[in-house]
């Protein structure tokens, strides 16, 4: 893992644990004992910062819904991933889908020897053989970049962050007899804590990432158009038929969580502004761009 990483990561963990410190104090003055509060909010952090860096992929793997399939679930996938896996030199990835109608793809895992390439159940339909290739060369990249860890850890922060707030503000609500005038300080977690979620994506995540997983991903394949191809239809996709998202970080619901939104190649949601705070995506236009320029570089045609 890169210094860069590792000086991210630090400051990740860092601002959470001084998030949790400041809290839990705040919450000890109102109780008369903040010191006490303040060393579980420390011992809190301890277990979040843990969690967090060991268990990442396997709570982001819950957050979004997938199932972690074999290779006779869905040989085509399994093929694909499997073939760009070895033009990048790693080990095999495990597989995972999510039951969506809208195609897409993401990574996680702690590195290319515990990686995994989740696709959504629609995307062998909507895209080419090709496009697939160029998607999964994308998060490959990330993986092999190593940036796969960062991003799911930040989720992982960012959903447990979002939901612990959203606790916070259902039950100042209920606390207050659906007159929102429940403690004081559950109010102020819930206006702190949910937007800090998507700060911690933000802080975790770089749109550079990306940029380098769209040209890792087109010089791996020598593709660069399958990868436009790919990401206009899955962005089309995408406004006509977001994913339905749970509206918290962590909690049961019909969709993926919000905070897993910077994972995917192409933003699976729409239309809130909550889930919209949890996007770290460059504009469109501006991969495109970049991706022709990729195609100059290794001469190859893109229209």
């Amino acid at each position: 893992m890169s210094l860069s990483v590792y000086a991210k990561m630090t400051l990740l963990f860092a601002v959470l644990t001084g998030l949790l410190l400041a809290i839990g104090y705040a919450v000890g003055l109102y109780f008369g004992d903040p010191i006490l509060f303040a060393g579980l909010a420390l011992v809190l952090a301890g277990v979040f910062n843990f969690v967090s860096y060991f268990y990442s992929d396997s709570l982001v793997i819950r957050m979004s819904k997938a199932k972690i399939i074999q290779e006779s679930e869905n040989p085509t996938l399994f093929r694909v991933v499997r073939d760009v896996a070895q033009k990048a030199g790693i080990p095999m990835p495990r597989v995972g889908i999510v039951q969506s109608q809208q195609p897409n793809a993401f990574a996680t895992g702690r590195g290319p020897s515990k990686a995994v390439v989740c696709a959504t159940s629609s995307i062998l339909q909507v895209l080419t053989p090709d496009e697939l290739e160029a998607v999964i060369g994308h998060e490959i990249g990330h993986v092999v970049h190593r940036d796969v860890l960062m991003s799911s850890v930040a989720a992982t922060m960012a959903g447990a962050i979002s939901y612990i707030g959203t606790i916070a503000m259902w039950s100042m609500w209920f606390g207050g007899g659906g007159k929102k005038n429940g403690n004081p300080l559950l109010l102020l977690a819930a206006i702190v804590l949910i937007p800090m979620g998507a700060t911690f994506v933000r802080l975790g995540i770089s749109r550079g990432d990306e940029y380098n997983a769209d040209e890792y991903g087109a010089k791996l394949t020598r593709n660069p158009a399958g990868l436009i191809s790919a990401l206009q239809k899955i962005s089309n996709k995408a406004q006509t038929r977001p994913i339905s998202g749970r509206g918290n970080g962590g909690g049961q619901g019909q969709g993926p969580a919000p905070a897993t939104a910077s994972l995917w190649i192409v933003n699976p949601f729409r239309g809130s502004s909550l889930m919209e705070l949890f996007s770290t995506h460059p504009s469109m236009p501006h991969r495109i761009e970049r991706l022709k320029k990729v195609g100059r570089e290794i001469n190859v045609y893109v229209p």
